[in-house]
């Protein structure tokens, strides 16, 4: 209380309808009022709420074994009392599981009262995933939706002789064995409150030994159901690295014989999952902890547990040591003889982060001009070696092109407490397309760019332009060129959804008639009633002068090009049809070899008439059989116009 009134309301309003759903609350000895609330909330909700009241279990699992067991629904979902549900989050997490077919669906969870909730499994929503290819594994906690059959089929039930990591041995079997599974990350699913007396038992089981209860039984879970190789290392990395780092927390504050037995456990437990061929996952951090818990290095550990303390807190830097293309953390008995610790438990070469920015990223002519930083975090300046990268998506084809490095003076010092300084991370660049490919012309195709961020011997490639100066924009831009062969399209784009430019070249993306639009509106104009008025629109960034004009060919082979007057992104063009031959005229607007097909002329658009050599000539348009443009340019006969004459 009072956080078991808000968590059942949330079920009792749930958007699913009051009809699909059935709460099972189950009193485990409850002595705060918790009874007589709930006795309030079942008169206040008839038939929703069934209540079961037992004696206090001491843990989680026994009563929701005995919600489980009263369960009649196709789906369960387990809720702690402390937390509460959004109001569409069964109704969304239901319509998944059906859609795709899965057994298992987690539903994004949200921190409240500073309670940190799992996060990279929830980046994007994945309809169908598994264990292996996911991050679903990285949240074991039982607040999911699980497909009851699945449940009952397999016999799965929490482990009532557990205080603490139960519900691993519950959820990780269920993953398993799952059909498939669903991640809803679009909607916040499930509020995981911090009670304000830390009153929750996650939060206050603490000490080595209920841990050590558990975590030999997950071991054995993963050698008994997942065969040696890549799935069991996935699988294990959570394992080696969240539970041995937690367990570590509890072991530095007991008194000193039980963390000797407790560091001895541990390694005989996590001995079966560790060898050399998973370091590769691992970060740096946790590789150093498993060597020293590997070689039962209590001393250190501690040490290590301490100084991870402090640089949570911000307390201490760990700088690298560049060494003959790696670089090693800075982290405590690194080279230290007595130690003899290898040098890999420090290399983060493959961890190290790369900060950078677009300050210009502009097309003019066939150039693509790019300004701004880039540097590898914790590595200085030095020797630097950045090139500009050009990949073509499809084909694989590569281009790298120099870059002229510029100062940036002060630039890292607002972070890490300004303790690392990046004095020559400035780069400038240009991408001409008629010389990129090594002097000759750049392929049609789709460029992705990137940079190869390098200094003192080391060299990190990362995609640019999801981080750009205010003013830079990620909005795509069509430039129609002038090259050697010809009129070109250029298009500068970010890519979905991460915002990294690319570089468009030849249509493959963006087409240039999409950027071209005639109105539907075709008239004479007003100051010249034989000439005739098309308007339009041109989105494109930029095209060569002249090159957009109006083309015209007659059935009798002539043709004629009038061209565009613009203004800002509209533009008109007016053909003077007294200036024609005779014949019927069809054209289009053209730009280069790309043609935008002209629009009818209106039916009730009257006839032009004009003297030529004192002879009556019209234009109009052609009989309504003739689709499309089509207009009729021709003398008049003498003798129909006498005829008329002499009816008047």
């Amino acid at each position: 209380m009072p956080y078991l009134t808000r968590c059942v309301t949330s079920v009792v309003e749930q958007s699913i309808g009051r009809d699909e759903v059935e709460i099972i609350v189950v009193d485990d000895g409850s002595t705060d009022g918790t009874a007589e609330e709930l006795r309030r909330l079942s008169d206040a909700h008839p038939g929703a709420i069934r209540v079961f009241a037992q004696e206090n279990s001491g843990g989680p699992s026994a009563p929701r074994n005995v919600g489980l067991g009263h369960a009649r629904g196709r789906f369960v979902f387990f809720l702690d009392a402390d937390d509460y549900l959004g109001p569409e989050a069964l109704e969304r997490m239901v319509a998944m599981a059906e859609e795709n077919a899965t057994d298992i669906v987690l539903g994004k969870m949200v921190g409240v009262g500073g309670r940190a909730a799992p996060q990279s499994m929830f980046r994007r929503d994945q309809p169908r995933a598994d264990v292996f290819s996911s991050r679903v594994y990285w949240t074991l906690n039982p607040m999911k939706l699980f497909r009851r059959d699945l449940l009952e089929r397999h016999g799965l039930r929490f482990p009532e002789d557990l205080s603490i990591g139960e519900d691993q041995l519950f959820v990780a079997p269920a993953y398993l064995h799952a059909a498939g599974i669903s991640v809803l990350a679009s909607y916040d699913c499930l509020y995981w409150v911090e009670r304000e007396d830390q009153g929750n038992i996650t939060l206050r089981t603490g000490g080595t030994e209920s841990r050590l209860r558990f975590l030999p039984r997950m071991v054995d879970l993963l050698l008994e159901s997942v065969p040696p190789g890549q799935g069991r290392d996935h699988l294990a990395h959570r394992h080696l690295t969240v539970e041995v780092q937690q367990l570590l927390g509890h072991l530095a504050q007991e008194p000193r014989p039980e963390q000797e037995k407790a560091l001895s456990r541990l390694a005989e437990t996590i001995a079966p999952l560790w060898h050399e061929g998973i370091d590769d996952r691992l970060s740096a951090m946790a590789r150093l902890r498993l060597h020293l818990i590997r070689h039962r290095m209590l001393d250190e550990l501690l040490t290590l547990v301490k100084f991870e303390r402090e640089l949570a807190r911000g307390e201490v830097a760990t700088p690298v040591l560049v060494e003959d293309g790696r670089a090693l953390a800075r982290y405590p008995f690194l080279r230290d003889a007595d130690r003899a610790v290898p040098d890999r438990c420090y290399d983060v070469t493959a961890q190290l982060g790369v900060r950078h920015q677009v300050s210009r990223a502009e097309l003019t002519g066939t150039a693509l001009r790019l300004e701004g930083h880039a540097y590898l975090h914790r590595v200085g300046t030095e020797d630097v070696t950045t090139e500009l990268v050009l990949r073509e998506r499809d084909t694989k084809a590569e281009h790298r092109l120099p870059v002229t490095h510029t100062g940036t003076p002060g630039l890292g010092a607002e972070e890490d407490q300004g303790r690392f300084t990046y004095g020559r991370a400035g780069f400038e660049a240009v991408v001409d397309i008629a010389t990129a490919a090594g002097g000759g012309p750049l392929p049609g195709g789709l460029w992705d760019i990137s940079l190869a961020v390098g200094a003192q011997g080391i060299s990190k490639e990362v995609r640019i332009g999801s981080r750009r100066a205010e003013g830079v924009s990620g909005a795509a831009a069509t430039h129609v060129v002038d090259t050697v062969a010809g009129l070109r399209a250029v298009t500068l784009y970010t890519t979905a959804p991460h915002g990294n430019f690319t570089l468009d070249l030849d249509e493959r993306k963006h087409a240039v008639t999409r950027g071209l639009r005639l109105d539907g509106t075709i008239r004479w104009a007003s100051d010249a009633p034989a000439e005739l008025e098309f308007s339009g629109r041109c989105a494109l960034a930029a095209l060569p002068p002249g090159t957009l004009g109006l083309a015209l060919r007659s059935d009798r082979g002539d043709s004629a090009a009038f061209p565009v007057t613009a203004t800002g992104d509209t533009f008109t063009v007016r053909v003077p049809v007294s200036t024609l031959p005779a014949g019927v005229w069809r054209g289009e607007l053209r730009l280069g070899d790309w043609a935008l097909p002209l629009p009818a002329l209106p039916g009730g658009l009257a006839a032009a008439k004009w003297s030529r050599r004192a002879l009556p000539w019209y234009a109009k348009r052609a009989p309504a059989e003739a689709k499309g443009f089509a207009l009729v340019v021709a003398r008049t006969s003498l003798t129909k116009a006498v005829t008329r004459l002499v009816r008047s």
